[in-house]
């Protein structure tokens, strides 16, 4: 189902771009995406990620394990990494500003620290070059879902698998639609990244794997769904035809759907991302879908965990910003 949108406003692209990055290479490679992503307008600053070392060997023997030399050798290898990132970020023409979040010294873990930087600085996107590992899936759960000071704020995942260009926009976007309105404010983010003339595709997954129980049939259930799946594309084609500089898109709909044993959603939206060869996933963090709630624990964590492409992530916006837009 495809659409014309009509005559939106003038796209603004995200003013602040908090880049975090640690002492590996797939993070500092993500100031390369970042520069595309930052316009004129935009300020960019790179908090790097010193982890507590005795949480990072945390069975070494302790008469062999020399704490404030692990500390010092992690230290090097982030602030290198922060070094690259601003080289590659001033090449492209973008004076960022550097802080380090020191786990060891100030205690906490990267979640609270990286939430007090975003909030801090008034980060409006925080950018992820993500490996596949649990703490930065915690990270991203306990940050967008309990962290007051990222209500505001989108969080770009990249994963370690780089199926994608990391210097231009996307051109394909895939948004998981669920009806809610986190959902809907990843689909108005989604176009703040994306590149001129992107196409941008949004999908509502029917879950034919959810059964049924002795009050509701499968498929009086599979026609809810059905019904929900309609009416949250058609919410997504109105917001859409609203956002920021739509007449610059390819805008279209579609239902997908699940095997019906064997498989899910986050399954069932990656495989559509590879099909449709997106080269970027949106997804809200708070979304409900039914009788079952769509947290990021479940269908987004797992998305993040599964994805080739850029993950954004998006929550609903205070009311007052909505009423704003």
């Amino acid at each position: 189902m495809s659409d014309t949108p009509a005559q939106g406003k003038q796209r603004a692209a995200f003013g602040r771009i908090l880049l975090c990055i640690d002492s590996t290479e797939d993070r500092a490679n993500a100031a390369a995406l970042v520069s595309a992503l930052a316009d004129a307008g935009s300020s960019v600053r790179i908090v790097g990620l010193l982890e507590n070392a005795r949480a990072m060997i945390p069975h070494a023997p302790l008469g062999f394990f020399n704490l404030s030399a692990a500390h010092a050798q992690l230290r090097r290898g982030v602030e290198a990494s922060v070094s690259r990132a601003q080289v590659c970020l001033k090449n492209a023409g973008i004076d960022a500003d550097a802080q380090m979040a020191d786990l060891f010294e100030d205690g906490g873990d990267a979640a609270h620290a990286l939430t007090r930087a975003a909030q801090a600085w008034g980060a409006d996107l925080v950018v992820l070059g993500a490996r596949q590992h649990l703490s930065v899936l915690r990270w991203t759960e306990r940050a967008s879902r309990e962290a007051p000071g990222l209500a505001r704020c989108s969080m770009l995942v990249l994963p370690q698998r780089r199926a994608y260009d990391l210097t231009t926009r996307p051109r394909r976007l895939l948004c998981a639609m669920d009806g809610s309105l986190a959902s809907l404010e990843s689909l108005r983010a989604g176009i703040r990244i994306a590149s001129p003339g992107a196409h941008v595709r949004v999908i509502y997954v029917l879950d034919r794997s959810a059964r049924g129980s002795e009050a509701v049939s499968h498929g009086s259930l599979q026609d809810a769904f059905f019904e929900e799946g309609q009416a949250a594309l058609t919410r997504a084609r109105t917001a859409f035809a609203q956002s920021w500089g739509a007449q610059d898109f390819t805008f279209d709909t579609a239902l997908v759907r699940t095997e019906e044993a064997g498989d899910d959603v986050a399954h069932a939206i990656v495989r559509e991302a590879a099909r449709w060869s997106a080269d970027a996933i949106l997804m809200g963090t708070h979304g409900q879908r039914g009788v079952a709630r769509w947290m990021l624990g479940t269908v987004s964590g797992r998305v993040t965990e599964l994805t080739e492409v850029p993950l954004l992530l998006s929550r609903r916006r205070p009311i007052e910003l909505n009423r704003a837009a």
